[in-house]
């Protein structure tokens, strides 16, 4: 049997492993690169195995550094199936499409810009067509149950305890001799921490001949993040930054960070130590994951004594981009949580562009910053920024807590 790692290796991003034994081939995640504009231009590449020989896909969680180049595979060949969680396929059924989306605007932007400069025009990665053959693939497997997924090759999803229908998937593979009979491996995914909100702690097999784990903070020490100590941490930014005056915008990743920042401030509000402002969710993407969790609270631990832990009278859901837009006439006073997480696309631009040269705002980062982003330039004390090719000055306090975290 040959691995190889097509992605993550020497980067966070772009996880995707790629399995050859005797019978069949396959991989295990198919991941988008992300950070810089160097690490991004990896995705426009080909793959270094051809995609129509590739008999199925496991897929260990819906984050886009782990399944963001799935339509790209379908479109460029692949008929197989892909293995996957419940909630990770229903994470999918709108991360995917909004990638589409994304890449299909940048792509149009983009090319406005290359035909001023006399440049050749540029095509997306994949688009929604490919993205609906994708989610046609799927097949959907329970938490430690044995299925055969392919010749001479059974899998069982074991719970990460990173994201909702994150797994760590266990592999045999037939060898076709005595000894030994099968090779057992295990990918690990990304695995959660201790204190992870939602998630009991994450749980594998033992007795493996090989384990391929993520390693995205090394051996450092980390900060103790039990649930009382991060809610500490978090009200006190933000009884700082209303006392400036001005907005506090939460740049936040989609699919478990946002909803874990709604349940923290439901707490905190629940219990009377911050006062009642407005919370704008101003991301559909990060909406939409909320309502599916929603659907499934009553599987998720730490919510229990917290009535719909995602909504409260002060959450303002805008959806539209007339309600967004809405959000710019509130100068101060309010919390404004938008993606992207590393402030380099979604809605939260519009609302640095709005808010980052005033000296009474707050930026508050909450998670990973990839080098070459602009979540990273701010974390790293720009005095000046470009967003959407305006100059702005950063005027606006920055502040970057590492409470949160969905990794080991």
């Amino acid at each position: 049997m040959l691995l190889s790692f097509c992605g993550a290796a020497g980067t966070v991003t772009g996880s995707c492993y790629w399995l050859q034994t005797g019978d069949c081939q396959f991989l295990v995640d198919c991941g988008m690169f992300q950070g810089s504009k160097t690490l991004k231009a990896l995705n426009y590449g080909a793959f270094p195995f051809d995609p129509a020989k590739i008999d199925f896909v496991l897929l260990t969680h819906a984050h886009t550094d782990h399944s963001g180049l799935l339509p790209k595979l379908v479109k460029h060949g692949f008929k197989g199936p892909i293995f996957a969680t419940k909630g990770s396929f229903e994470l999918l059924g709108f991360m995917l499409p909004d990638s589409a989306h994304i890449q299909e605007t940048e792509v149009e932007r983009l090319n406005r810009r290359n035909a001023r400069r006399g440049r050749p025009a540029v095509t997306p990665i994949y688009g929604r067509g490919d993205v609906e053959a994708t989610l046609q693939a799927f097949s959907v497997v329970d938490y430690e149950t044995w299925r055969e997924v392919g010749a001479g090759v059974r899998a069982r999803f074991w719970n990460a305890g990173h994201i909702l229908g994150a797994a760590s998937i266990e592999v045999e593979v037939a060898t076709g001799q005595r000894n030994p009979r099968v090779l057992r491996l295990l990918f690990s995914g990304d695995i959660g921490p201790e204190h992870k909100l939602f998630h009991p702690e994450p749980d594998a097999p033992d007795n493996l001949d090989y384990v391929c784990c993520e390693s995205t903070y090394g051996g450092r020490s980390r900060i103790d993040a039990a649930p009382e100590r991060r809610r500490q941490v978090l009200l006190r930014e933000v009884e700082a930054a209303l006392k400036r005056g001005g907005n506090l915008l939460i740049p936040a990743f989609a699919i478990e960070r946002t909803q874990e920042l709604l349940l923290d401030l439901s707490i905190l509000f629940d219990q009377g130590k911050l006062p009642k402002v407005p919370v704008f969710l101003d991301s559909p993407l990060a909406i939409k994951a909320t309502r599916v969790f929603a659907r499934h609270a009553a599987g998720l631990e730490d919510t229990d004594g917290v009535p719909d832990p995602f909504s409260r009278p002060n959450f303002r859901f805008t959806e539209s981009v007339e309600e967004s837009k809405t959000i710019g006439r509130v100068s101060g006073g309010a919390i404004i949580i938008a993606g992207s997480g590393m402030c380099d696309a979604g809605r939260i631009r519009h609302h640095l562009k709005a808010n980052l040269w005033r000296r009474d705002a707050t930026v508050m980062l909450v998670g990973y910053q990839a080098p070459g982003t602009l979540g990273s330039l701010l974390a790293g004390g720009a005095h000046a920024v470009k967003i959407q090719g305006e100059d702005l000055r950063v005027g606006a306090a920055i502040r970057q807590i590492k409470v949160y975290s969905g990794h080991a």
